[in-house]
């Protein structure tokens, strides 16, 4: 099976659909043109990677970039060489919190505009739904969004409020004409809150029960059956919502649903007092709870695992007060998500594949892009990641891409390194810098 390509990738632990092996990737310039056996192509260059895990860039379709209008939180600059640094190499990004919000056609031409030049990854955009916007879903998606982020409960900025049922009808029937995922913040009715010690983690849970969550998927299935839109859960962090979830599924409504790394890898037990880095929405809950959110992925009720990177100026985050409930609440994770996952996932006997279908496979799908995104597939893009399963790191904020050095991942141990990120057949990362900036690319909807 000799043929020549401008590159080959040789390597003996491959991760593809159907199982992990060594193998031959040739590239033709910027997509795998062939997967042969090991030793099978020749080519210009042979990169023979040896023991390293090659795997597909990971695709992470929750981050909030929240440029143009509040760069000094994150940009696509910063957060784009981030996501090279760690492996990922596709973004859709959230329609907020930039200024203005993606809810309108001009303020999505205002982002792409914003991006022009910037992007070490390739990036797509969801665009929002919020109250009195619904003439504005369908100019969106002709103008290239993928699908559509909403909140049922207040988002942490004033100009993107929550819907209400009404509004999530009309907008998933819409949505469902379409052909364009819902994705929704679900938590509902978040009582006021009242806490004697501030400082608290578990303070701050219990501030947002998981009941919150609950009665929020119940809605969303209920609408999914009337509208018949896809409709996904992001975030989810109570397990209490995993039978909802399997049951709509089993009737075979077309609900997905997410989970990230935040709620796999840290409980609320071992959260400091006043370590705000933590804060999140909904709260990390206890060791119990984040079990099980393995076995929902595990059973595939929960079928990706993305970031939900959602960084602030370290003054947001209130670590001088330890105040959770009037710090910022977001986690910062981008560069570290793919690797602390697959540390963990060594831990419980999880295999690289398995968590390719989460952070690859399964996100290219929701976002629309599982043509040309999220395996390592003849005519799909050659976006690849090279990790190293054996070497033992630990995570420096201060030696992080993104914009703050603030994130509750300092000094966490890892047993899996990013060594080099390609996208379409360009080396854009090798560890441990970003070798090249500018070549990503936007990605519209068809």
């Amino acid at each position: 099976m000799r043929r020549d390509f401008s590159i080959v990738i040789r390597g003996l632990h491959m991760v593809f659909p159907d199982g992990e092996r060594a193998a031959d990737l040739g590239l033709e310039g910027e997509t795998i043109g062939a997967v042969g056996p090991h030793g099978a192509l020749s080519g210009d260059r042979v990169i023979d990677v040896a023991d390293l895990l090659v795997m597909p860039g990971a695709v992470d379709t929750h981050i909030h970039i929240n440029e143009p209008g509040r760069t000094e939180w994150e940009g696509f600059v910063s957060a784009t060489r981030a996501a090279a640094a760690g492996g990922v190499t596709t973004l859709v990004d959230m329609p907020l919190n930039s200024a203005p919000v993606t809810t309108t056609r001009e303020a999505f031409a205002l982002k792409q505009s914003a991006s022009e030049g910037k992007l070490s990854v390739d990036v797509g955009f969801w665009g929002g739904i919020v109250p009195g916007n619904a003439g504005e879903l369908e100019g969106l998606i002709d103008a290239g969004v993928l699908g559509f982020k909403c909140f049922m409960v207040h988002s942490g900025i004033d100009d993107f409020p929550a819907v209400d049922e009404p509004t999530l009808r009309t907008a998933m029937g819409i949505l469902s004409k379409q052909g364009k995922p819902i994705l929704a913040h679900a938590e509902r009715n978040v009582p006021p809150a009242s806490p004697n010690d501030r400082r608290s983690p578990r303070a701050w849970a219990a501030s947002r029960p998981p009941a919150c969550e609950v009665e929020a998927v119940e809605l969303l299935v209920r609408l999914a059956r009337e509208t018949g839109c896809a409709t996904h859960v992001v975030h989810v962090a109570a397990a209490e919502v995993l039978p909802v979830i399997a049951s709509a599924q089993k009737e075979g409504l077309p609900i997905t649903a997410e989970t990230c790394p935040h709620y796999l890898l840290f409980c609320e037990e071992n959260i400091p007092e006043g370590a705000t880095q933590y804060k999140c929405a909904p709260p990390i809950r206890d060791a119990r709870n984040r079990d099980a959110l393995w076995e929902g992925l595990r059973s595939g009720i929960l079928t990706m695992v993305v970031s939900d990177h959602s960084p602030c100026p370290p003054a947001m985050k209130g670590l001088d007060t330890g105040d959770f409930f009037n710090s910022w609440g977001g986690i910062a994770s981008i560069q570290v998500g793919l690797p602390a996952i697959l540390t963990e996932a060594t831990r419980r006997k999880i295999s690289p594949g398995t968590v390719s279908g989460w952070m690859s496979k399964a996100p290219a799908h929701l976002a629309g892009l599982s043509e040309r995104k999220g395996v390592l597939a003849p005519g799909h893009d050659a976006d690849l990641v090279l990790v190293d399963v054996a070497a033992r790191t630990s995570v420096i904020a201060e030696r992080l891409e993104h914009r703050h050095p603030v994130t509750p991942y300092d000094r966490f141990a890892l047993t899996s390194t990013v060594r080099q990120t390609w996208l379409r057949g360009q080396r854009v990362y090798d560890y441990p810098a970003v070798v090249q900036t500018g070549s990503g690319r936007i990605l519209r909807s068809k």
